[in-house]
Parts: structure tokens; sequence; C-alpha cells
């Protein structure tokens, strides 16, 4: 079996379901489960010291998400995500990212601009795991970032999906990635230089950034893999003019700022 107890977070007692499928989900988006891994619920229940209930529950969750698979009588394997499934993985998410921004234009309603502070703490973290290559925490960093970014956006229902669709994104990178060895300076980390963007109300600014993000993403994996970017076809999409100045007031002084 491929997991270990080495370097793990102990479980805590409360919603153990919830929190044996986030152990998971990160041992995945890390690569730190290799395609092709099988374990059992009583290996996963032993590893995180419960009993066979929340295990079993937390790893039928991740399989209905698509990010294990039920085998019968065998117990549940790690799929593997090849080059076509990335780029599915990818248009997708290029494609609804660029159609949330277009209709942010348009919204009366504005962003929650409460949120901006947690957005920009988030927004370090992730440049700072990133700036330092540092994939096991980045993983995690990055997809908090992106989950307090979604929210910006101002759809649950949009914001969830990506979610899950970033979740299989790192299952397929971060194989890649590890594989390079040093990743100082490799992967994007202008986290912060996006949230500015959201702070000065620059919602073209904003789409063009995340635009790039997601350039700068599919270019850098399709070296790593050793694939062409011929098949993807949002690349135009994704070069396109970007739209509009984000609705609502002004953002408050932050106060912490010039400390």
């Amino acid at each position: 079996m491929a997991v270990t107890r080495a370097g793990r977070l102990p479980i805590q007692r409360n919603s153990l379901r919830e929190q044996i499928a986030g152990a998971l989900r990160e041992e995945l988006m890390a690569g730190r489960l290799a395609a092709g891994s099988n374990f059992t619920v009583k290996e996963i229940a032993e590893l995180y010291g419960v009993s066979a209930t929340p295990a079993r529950e937390a790893l039928v969750d991740l399989a209905a998400q698509g990010l294990l698979q039920a085998e019968h009588h065998r117990g549940f394997t790690v799929p593997e995500l090849g080059w076509t499934d990335f780029l599915e993985i990818f248009e997708a998410r290029a494609m609804l990212t660029d159609s949330a921004f277009r209709q942010l234009a348009v919204r009366p309603t504005g962003y929650d601009w409460n949120r901006l502070g947690s957005l920009r703490r988030r927004a370090e973290a992730a440049a700072r795991a990133a700036r330092a290559g540092q994939l096991d925490v980045m993983v995690g960093c990055d997809r908090r970032f992106w989950q307090e970014m979604t929210a910006f956006l101002e759809n649950r229902r949009i914001a969830d999906y990506l979610d899950w669709l970033r979740v299989q994104a790192w299952m397929f990178a971060a194989p890649h990635l590890r594989a390079q060895g040093e990743l100082a300076g490799v992967c994007w980390a202008r986290h912060t230089e996006l949230v500015e963007r959201i702070a000065e109300h620059d919602l073209a600014g904003a789409h063009r950034m995340t635009n790039d993000y997601n350039l700068f993403t599919v270019r850098l994996l399709a070296d790593l893999a050793g694939e062409s970017l011929d098949a993807v076809a949002v690349l135009r999409l994704l070069t396109a003019e970007p739209v509009g100045v984000l609705p609502g007031r002004p953002p408050a002084p932050d106060p912490t700022l010039g400390r």
C-alpha cells in the first residue's frame, strides 16, 4: 500500500467521514497516491485509526466524485488520468470561467468586499508555496485560494464544479511536477497580482490574468507531459479580449496595509 502514517496530521473525532475524505483528497491531489494504487476499507480505517464505517463512507464519497474507482471485491483504485482527460478538465474549466467573468460584467450585484482580506491571505500563501516549489503545500494552498477566488463569481454551483475540476487537474499534474524535481519558480505564482486587480475593480484585468494563468498551466503541463497544444480548442478563447468593470461599492481601505 502506498500510504503511510508518516507526516500526516492526526484525524480528529468530529466529522470523520469528511475529514478522511479531505485527507485522501489531498493525497490524491499531491500525487502521493499514484495511479493504479489499490486499497481496502480496512487499510484506510487502520491508517487513520478509525472504524470501518467512516472510512467506507469517505471512500464511497470520493468514488462518487470520480476521484476513486470502486473495484468489486478489490476495494478502491486511484484512476489514471491521461492527457485527453486533462484536456477535457482544462477546457471545461476555461470555458466556464470565461463565461462567468463575462456574466459578471452585466450582473447588477457586486462582490462581497468583506472577503477581500481572506482572499489576500490565501493568495499570499499560494504564491509563497509556488515560489518555493513546495508541491505538498502548494496543492492545498492553491485549492483554497481558488475556492475563495470563485466566491467572487457569485455562483455557488459554478464554484463547486470548478473546485471538482481543480482537484482532478492536480491529480493529473502532480506526478508530472514530481518528476520534474526542483519546482522553485516553475509554477504560476501571481496570485496576489490577481487579487489586486479585483481590489481595484478591474474586472477586465482579473479576467485577463485568469486567462493567462490557464494558458501558463496548459503550456507547462504540455511541456512536462511531452504533448502538443494542437488539440487544445480553447486557446483562442483564452486570448480573446476580456470584459468589464467589477460592479459594487469600492472596497474599504485595508488597515493592515503600510504596516
